[in-house]
């Protein structure tokens, strides 16, 4: 048996603790904390009014993809007065998923700065769709985020197990194909 370690990282509210609560097999750890008048000040919920808690330190689960493969799950917060800890939680990963909204797709591109710049963990951008498509071509999105197209962009419904699932697929694929190519010179 096989486990690594898997990071979820993005912007405030994009769905970081429900992905990593959707596809856990164990009941998810979370360090929710209700919103307070200070946080609102400076935190953007225009997008999100409906948003009564926020992750303070991490999320975490686990998944068995297969009889052979175990997924630690850690999700990161989001805002930046926390982005201290994401040093300690992508120590040691596999991978990560660069979890974003396209409608604040502003919201993504210090986590993709951070993979891109300071760590050599190789991410993939996953858009978690709340109405179930994209308004963009994955092209387009790939412009805008100004990445190539060895990033893989896949869709994913954060609130749907089976949708979680291939994302992180996905991610392990992808990291696969990194820890190949690396090895052969690439």
């Amino acid at each position: 048996m096989i486990s690594t370690k898997i990071v979820i990282a993005g912007g405030f509210g994009v769905g970081k603790t429900t992905l990593v609560g959707a596809v856990s097999e164990i009941p998810p750890v979370t360090t929710e904390a209700a919103m307070t008048p200070l946080a609102l000040g400076g935190d953007d919920v225009s997008q999100i009014p409906d948003k009564a808690s926020t992750t303070v330190a991490m999320d975490f689960g686990r998944i068995t993809l297969d009889d052979n493969l175990v997924l630690y799950l850690f999700g990161t917060p989001g805002q930046s007065r926390f982005w201290f800890m994401w040093d300690d939680l992508v120590k040691g990963a596999l991978g990560a998923i660069v979890l974003a909204d396209i409608r604040r797709l502003d919201d993504c591109f210090p986590a993709i700065d951070y993979f891109e710049k300071y760590h050599t963990v190789p991410y993939i951008i996953a858009f978690n769709t709340f109405d179930g498509h994209l308004e963009h071509s994955v092209d387009d999105i790939r412009t805008a985020l100004a990445i190539g197209a060895d990033i893989p962009i896949v869709t994913c419904d954060a609130r749907d197990r089976k949708s979680v699932a291939g994302v992180l697929m996905e991610l392990v694929q992808h990291a696969m194909l990194n820890a190949t190519g690396a090895s052969h010179g690439r």
